[in-house]
């Protein structure tokens, strides 16, 4: 249920941002609020940091985490082309799909790299599973922020 859940959001996104103009992304999803280009960032660089965090592999973009997570919209800091981050973001989640397929059942609810072993004793609820739940609640969150876009 989980995947499923996972995996009809990164199907919910990629219907999005395949049918927002790249203009429409750089627009704000509301008054003062982000613009879809940076949303769109921002998902990539935490989709991103599941790779070391569940023990699958290194970032694949490291340098996003200092544009769309350390800085805000508006930072001045240059970002990466639409084009590009919509190439980033379907190369992200097809990767992590993989991996996520080849996992077991048990794999689920072994220890994240950012629990140690001693808090995951008293606290194994911090396991794979509930990140898995947790960036899926984030995904969900912007995608009701990015929907503004759509005219």
């Amino acid at each position: 249920m989980a995947l499923d859940a996972w995996d009809r959001d990164v199907t919910r996104a990629d219907k999005l941002f395949d049918s927002l103009s790249d203009e429409q992304l750089q627009e704000e999803v509301a008054p003062g609020r982000n613009s879809g280009i940076y949303i769109l960032g921002h998902l990539i660089a935490v989709h991103d940091a599941l790779f070391p965090l569940l023990g699958v592999g290194e970032k694949l973009y490291p340098q996003l985490e200092d544009i769309f997570i350390k800085n805000p919209d508006k930072s001045g800091i240059e970002k990466p082309s639409t084009k590009d981050l919509r190439s980033y973001w379907s190369e992200v989640n097809n990767k992590l799909s993989d991996h996520f397929n080849q996992f077991a059942l048990d794999d689920w609810f072994q220890k994240h790299s950012a629990v140690s072993a001693g808090d995951f004793e008293k606290e194994p609820h911090r396991n794979k599973l509930n990140v898995l739940l947790n960036r899926t609640n984030h995904l969900a969150y912007h995608l009701g922020q990015l929907v503004f876009l759509k005219k």
